[in-house]
């Protein structure tokens, strides 16, 4: 099992992509110490990893709240003896499908200032742990606007960029300290909740949606959420030991170039 005996703490775990990497983690074999605001949605996750015989804890936690975050990570480093891995998948509201030049200034910022508050006070909770083990991985996710320009996205491309550029800062700050930071590029994923809610909103749009951003990746496919949770496995894992520093994506090769054109030979 490659996670073994690691603690890791996964904020936003009570969502479809933080519940499924937090899953992911237990399975390896972390110690999975799961946060979010909605208590009841973490529980339940909690309940459905312990029910496969895995370690798992909830917690109710505002990961915008520096005091909490500080309050919850020295209780599990008293608990455990160290914090190994932390993981932010903590979503923020964001306006998008508007012109940026019919967008207010409050939807185009909100987004960016909400996602960096999280993901600083997150990531500099861990750090501060961290240093004083001389080890540790700090996981941050983007998606796909964070290495292409994507109309209509709003103020969610520039929060990717901004969290990328992060991720890439504390790799550099943190590596002496045999800390790793790795940012996470997914390519939206069909079976996430922010999918399901459209497509159960809008069946017919959502369908030529998918399709035309399936078009856009080389594979002509999606990464699933189970695909974006192997790879947090990996990267948070020994076999990730030389990797920081750097953008992993899981796009299908979107942010490379975009494939709608090229169709396969009959």
């Amino acid at each position: 099992m490659t996670l073994h005996n690691k603690n890791a703490i996964v904020y936003g775990a009570g969502g479809s992509l933080g519940s499924a990497v937090a899953k992911a983690f237990a399975g390896a074999g972390a110690n999975v110490f799961l946060t979010g605001r909605n208590i009841h949605s973490v529980e339940k996750v909690a309940g459905e990893i312990l029910d496969t015989g895995a370690k798992a804890e909830a917690y109710k936690v505002d990961a915008t709240n520096e005091q909490e975050i500080t309050d919850h990570i020295k209780l599990v480093k008293q608990k455990t003896g160290s914090v190994d891995i932390s993981f932010n998948a903590v979503g923020v509201e964001v306006v998008m499908n508007i012109p940026l030049a019919a967008m207010s200034v409050d939807d185009y910022v909100n987004p960016i200032t909400k996602t960096m508050q999280t993901r600083f006070l997150t990531a500099k909770a861990a750090a501060e742990m961290m240093i004083e083990q001389r080890s540790g991985v700090i996981l941050t996710l983007t998606a796909t606007p964070g290495g292409i320009g994507y109309p209509y996205t709003g103020g969610f491309a520039p929060a990717c960029c901004a969290v990328e550029n992060l991720s890439k800062n504390l790799a550099l700050e943190l590596g002496v300290y045999g800390i790793r930071v790795v940012n996470i590029r997914s390519g939206g994923s069909p079976d996430s909740s922010v999918f399901k809610n459209a497509i159960d909103a809008d069946p017919e749009n959502m369908k030529l949606v998918i399709r035309r951003m399936e078009a856009d990746t080389m594979l002509k496919k999606l990464p699933v959420m189970t695909d974006i949770a192997n790879v947090a496995v990996f990267l948070a894992s020994d076999l990730a030991a030389k990797i920081a520093g750097v953008t992993v994506d899981v796009s299908s090769g979107t942010t490379a170039g975009l494939n709608y054109r090229v169709t396969p030979i009959s």
